[in-house]
């Protein structure tokens, strides 16, 4: 007689220890964390850079307004072509414009940098939060959910870069066009002082730099209005406004030394560039009042979008 149990397979004991046994404090796929977030969300992986800038460039308002930023050098050289010239002369840089390929470019900033690039930065700031929340879109970007010091950070690194792009664009195309048309001749200043070709490229290249920085202002002021209205045309305009404002209480003699707190007072401080020896005083003052007016813009627009209410 066989003892029990003889022959028959023996049962494994189950081990509770194994290490594919899922933990406890583990989150299953769908189920939210302790703090309420979904599984697997990372704020930082919301909003990409390169998600909100394709969206900025297949935009019709970026690519009309870069299209005419390149377009406007053709425009110029066109109205010297067939412009007549027999005429009394201007003096300043309207003259010196058809002498080379860096006058050219020097007279192509010195018209745009008033008025033109003001819009430009004015346009990509001050619609980037304002567009988003007339399409009511807003809200479903911070349902996703993006944070808002992220949203708000994101849009102004696109629409900065999209502008600065905007900035090295108008001077190079004029640039070639000008070298091209009227040939690699050093670049004149109004007192006569010369510079060569090649020390005139690289004083361009500062003027860029020197009138990106000074835009700065209007791009804080613009994402300010940006968050404070939810119109972006009102964000737009209202940035152009308050620029022309200042550029009208600049141009008053009798306001004395209260000028020099307006920050488009050292807005042309870029011709002294041009000279042999450069007065550096009107540039570095020129940019420090625009980072600390782009400064003080850009913590009223965060701490307005802080306690902003999407929902209305």
């Amino acid at each position: 007689m066989s003892e029990p149990g003889a022959g028959t397979a023996a049962v494994p004991e189950v081990d509770n220890s194994r290490a594919d046994t899922p933990r406890a404090d583990t989150p299953r796929a769908g189920t939210p964390q302790a703090d309420g977030r979904a599984a697997g969300y990372r704020a930082g992986r919301t909003l990409s850079v390169r998600t909100e800038l394709r969206r900025q460039l297949t935009r019709r308002r970026t690519q009309i307004s870069l299209g005419f930023l390149v377009l406007l050098p053709f425009l110029l050289a066109l109205a010297f072509t067939f412009g007549n010239s027999s005429g009394s002369t201007s003096g300043g840089f309207v003259d010196l414009a058809t002498s080379g390929g860096l006058n050219f470019t020097v007279f192509t900033l010195f018209v745009s940098t008033g008025f033109l690039l003001v819009v430009v930065v004015s346009l990509f700031f001050g619609d980037s939060v304002a567009s988003e929340a007339s399409w009511s879109s807003l809200r479903y970007l911070l349902a996703m959910p993006v944070p808002r010091a992220r949203l708000l950070r994101q849009k102004a690194v696109v629409a900065g870069g999209v502008s600065l792009f905007g900035l090295v664009l108008l001077p190079a195309v004029a640039l070639a066009l000008g070298t091209a048309v009227y040939g690699a001749n050093p670049v004149l200043n109004p007192l006569g002082e010369a510079l060569g070709y090649g020390r005139g490229v690289g004083r361009l290249v500062l003027i860029v730099v020197f009138v990106a920085l000074q835009l700065s202002w209007v791009a804080g002021l613009a994402m300010a209005m940006s968050v404070l209205t939810d119109a972006p045309l009102g964000a737009v305009g209202g940035a152009v406004m308050i620029t022309i404002l200042s550029q009208i209480l600049d141009a008053i003699p009798a306001l004395g030394g209260l000028r020099v707190w307006l920050p488009t007072h050292y807005a042309n401080a870029w011709t002294a560039l041009l000279s042999v020896d450069v007065d550096w005083d009107g540039m570095v003052r020129g940019t420090f009042s625009s980072l600390a007016y782009a400064t003080v813009f850009g913590l009223v627009a965060w701490r307005r979008f802080a306690t902003k209410d999407i929902t209305s």
